[in-house]
């Protein structure tokens, strides 16, 4: 994984808007409708290698595919994977109970998103899918000058986070389930060559979810670390300097009061086989955090991705901004060991209601490149 060796690289957590045919091709499906359906994955094709020159022109020096084969970056699963059908039923998040009206548009606005039900034996059966989401970023990458890629891939977490299980006997064995199987398309990301980002906002925003309603933060904290154990159990044979980790609290503008401290779920999230942490630090709750790392001590060799672009708005960072979030994990962890991403994707499940505009997100993307060369400059010189 490529260091900020000589300035402050950047990056982004993965999902990057789709083009609106390709959203109207998914919308409203989950991923197993989608299997062998020729023209979308001739679009595909086409997509990812605009992207990744989209990427390039604003100036963000690790890219990936954009995400833009997966109807979500959690239910795409569901295409690699046996044992999945239906459609999961909508629960409500603790948070809903403050803010009952806010939290009913958000139902309405998610109603087209398909979430299938666990209701059999988990087996991997991906192997052809994977290759091509990976043949599509290397010839998208052709002809393009970048410092790394990096690919996404669920988490087991994020799998049990999303999608219901009504099959295996306990949550522990639902988790190791899906990590056994999704350990083929881990390796095959490493091995392609590509970085290795795990999304893994189970370990944050799962804290809201509706069976943690009475229950108490030392109680998520240990569901939390049984979901690591099966992260690390699925990367036992690869190795951490080519995985990166991605938490956060939920890719929404809302009210968040529900989110749990980053200080009370770091020391696990820190415990995953993974070099890279990426996490929100540019949105109102969770941009003073980055105090935590005063005293905080890091693992030799850790990297720290701090959103610096907030994900849920369209106004567009001034660079000075963006420079002053950086240089203030650099001077906390040393400028070697900080990279410059976003809180969370732009378009993290492919449905035409998006929050950020898309020409405001590249917008976003460039002032982002501009505010790491300011930083680089104060850091470096």
């Amino acid at each position: 994984m490529r260091r900020s060796t000589d300035r402050i690289l950047t990056t982004h957590t993965g999902s990057l808007p789709r083009p609106d045919d390709l959203v109207s091709m998914v919308e409203g499906h989950d991923q197993q409708e989608l299997r062998d359906n020729t023209p979308f994955e001739q679009r595909v094709k086409e997509a990812v290698r605009t992207v990744v020159r989209q990427q390039a022109d604003a100036h963000v020096d690790v890219v990936n595919d954009g995400e833009v084969s997966k109807v979500g970056y959690s239910t795409y699963v569901t295409e690699r994977l046996t044992g999945f059908e239906g459609n999961s039923p909508t629960r409500p998040q603790v948070e809903a109970g403050d803010f009952p009206e806010f939290y009913q548009q958000r139902v309405i606005g998610s109603a087209t998103l398909k979430r299938p039900v666990c209701t059999g034996p988990i087996e991997w059966r991906g192997d052809a899918l994977v290759k091509r989401d990976i043949d599509n970023f290397k010839a998208g990458l052709q002809g393009v000058s970048v410092e790394d890629q990096f690919m996404t891939a669920a988490s087991p977490g994020v799998v049990w986070n999303f999608l219901e299980n009504e099959y295996y006997k306990d949550d522990e064995a639902y988790v190791f389930a899906v990590a056994d199987a999704m350990k083929h398309e881990y390796r095959a990301i490493v091995d392609a060559g590509f970085v290795l980002q795990l999304d893994a906002p189970d370990l944050a925003m799962g804290w809201n979810r509706y069976v943690f309603a009475d229950k108490t933060i030392d109680d998520f904290r240990s569901v939390a670390e049984m979901h690591v154990e099966a992260m690390n159990h699925a990367l036992q044979d690869i190795s951490a300097d080519r995985v990166r980790l991605h938490l956060c609290w939920g890719n929404f503008e809302g009210p968040h009061i529900r989110d749990i401290p980053l200080a009370r779920i770091l020391d696990i999230a820190l415990k995953t086989r993974a070099q890279a942490l990426s996490f929100e630090g540019a949105n109102p709750r969770h941009e003073h955090e980055w105090k935590l790392f005063k005293d905080h001590k890091l693992p030799e060799g850790t990297i720290l991705i701090p959103g610096v672009l907030d994900s849920t708005t369209n106004f567009v960072e001034h660079p000075e901004l963006i420079a002053e979030r950086l240089t203030r994990y650099a001077e906390l962890v040393g400028r070697e060991n900080v990279m410059a991403g976003t809180d969370c994707g732009f378009s993290t499940f492919a449905r035409s209601q998006l929050t950020v505009h898309p020409s405001i997100t590249w917008a976003k993307f460039q002032a982002m490149a501009d505010g790491a060369r300011l930083a680089s400059d104060q850091l470096w010189h």
